[in-house]
């Protein structure tokens, strides 16, 4: 092994700024750790005249990729430029010339990362992808090292940043949704266009990835059952605390006798729920297994430096695996085949608000409509609504399949008592 390894960089900004902030001040750190300095050899921007965050010798620069990704001279290649397609090329003709990769590409890797994997191992080379997932947690590593003697029953947490912090200020202040989106984007938490994340795909993708890690089969972002938050109202928040709950945007991913479902949606959690107190930007995943129970990661979901501490220990990792000759067989090929779970196997508690008649027999038609499907109440709250002839009716359900849900959801909507729906959630957690 060289006494010094020579990276390429694909992208300088808020997080390839970190990884050459961080490579920089560790070198001594990193050549205890793996007998190696790191060199970042050449990084791949579009202007060489800009302005940059951290110090970056003029000669490194360049626009042209194949300085980079067909450079003889450099050992690993760190992808921190996001998009999918044209990340996916550079990564392929990186690993097809028997460069590692490190990525923080959730994006890519959701959508391609079983093909990416394989033609690392076609080539034996390494491609790390820690830093796609909550940050700076080292929840991939977690499960694929720390874990990987337990089977996996289910995994759960808070994944995304900028949806947890909406959410935290929305129950804490009463504000609306637009008046605290406003805010995490001026305060730079959401991007100008937030859709990936209040509409739940950035979590769907991170919960694809952890899923197809956690239960060893290859799970894809299609398989995801995906809803936003942007229907979230301060009456639905408002009705959870009375009852005992928080509301976040939650994913989850079951396994059971070999059959899994993966979703991503706003979750109602008990008060007492650990995931109840992760607050504002920060991001948590519990991981259930057979032999060792519950375990939880937390910290920061995003920032240029957690990010970049994740890349940068996949660095180490590949270091490591260099000195040991051991490159391109860090991730095994699935085990399982896929196998998802339908919806009569898919159960939960149900929170409902309705907006109902305020007459006599009203009661009694919905009790009857959920008792005709089996299904009853856990908690019940009714509220008179003041100057109108009608009543807000707030229900929290036993536990049921998503089949008879939605079946019961339906025939809501058509009961004459029933004004409307007005709001609809999973309750996860409790007894």
């Amino acid at each position: 092994m060289a006494n010094t390894i020579s990276v390429g960089l694909l992208g300088l900004g808020t997080v390839g700024s970190g990884v050459i902030e961080i490579i920089n001040r560790h070198q001594e750190e990193l050549r205890h750790q793996v007998g190696s300095t790191v060199s970042v050899k050449k990084v791949l921007v579009q202007n060489l005249n800009k302005k940059r965050a951290v110090d970056v010798d003029a000669n490194a620069l360049t626009t042209t990729v194949e300085d980079i990704i067909e450079n003889p001279e450099i050992d690993v290649v760190i992808e921190v430029m996001g998009g999918i397609q044209v990340a996916k090329e550079y990564i392929l003709t990186a690993l097809r010339n028997k460069k590692h990769v490190v990525t923080a590409n959730k994006d890519l890797m959701a959508l391609h990362g079983a093909e990416l994997l394989q033609v690392a191992s076609e080539n034996e080379c390494d491609l790390f992808y820690e830093a796609s997932v909550a940050g700076g947690i080292p929840i991939i590593r977690g499960l694929v090292d720390g874990l990987s003697s337990d089977r996996i029953t289910k995994i759960m947490g808070i994944v995304n940043g900028t949806t947890n912090y909406i959410l935290t200020k929305m129950s804490k202040f009463g504000s609306s949704y637009n008046e605290v989106l406003k805010e995490a984007q001026e305060l730079g938490f959401a991007e100008s266009d937030p859709t990936s994340d209040v509409e739940g795909l950035d979590a769907a993708r991170k919960m694809a990835i952890l899923a197809s890690l956690g239960f060893s089969m290859e799970v894809s972002l299609e398989d995801v059952i995906v809803r936003g938050i942007t229907t979230v109202t301060e009456e639905d928040l408002k009705y959870s605390e009375q009852l005992g709950y928080t509301m976040k945007l939650i994913g989850i991913a079951k396994r059971k006798e070999g059959r899994v479902e993966v979703s991503v949606q706003p979750m109602l959690l008990p008060n007492e729920h650990p995931l109840a107190a992760v607050n504002d930007e920060f991001n948590a995943v519990y991981v259930y297994g057979e032999a060792v129970g519950e375990t939880m990661f937390y910290g920061p979901g995003a920032g240029s430096l957690p990010t970049a501490t994740a890349i940068v220990s996949d660095l180490v990792a590949v270091m490591k695996n260099l000195r040991l000759g051991v490159n391109g067989h860090a991730v095994p090929a699935p085990l399982h085949e896929k196998k998802l779970k339908t919806d009569e196997e898919i159960e939960s508690k149900y929170f409902l608000r309705l907006l109902v008649t305020d007459e006599a027999g009203t009661f009694s038609a919905i009790t009857s409509l959920f008792a005709k499907h089996g299904v009853s109440f856990e908690k019940l709250l009714q509220l008179p609504v003041e100057g109108r002839e009608v009543a807000e009716v707030i229900i929290i359900t036993h536990t049921t399949s998503r089949k008879t849900y939605e079946d019961i959801y339906n025939a809501l909507n058509e009961l004459g008592v029933v004004q409307s729906v007005e709001s609809s959630y999973r309750v996860e957690g409790g007894q």
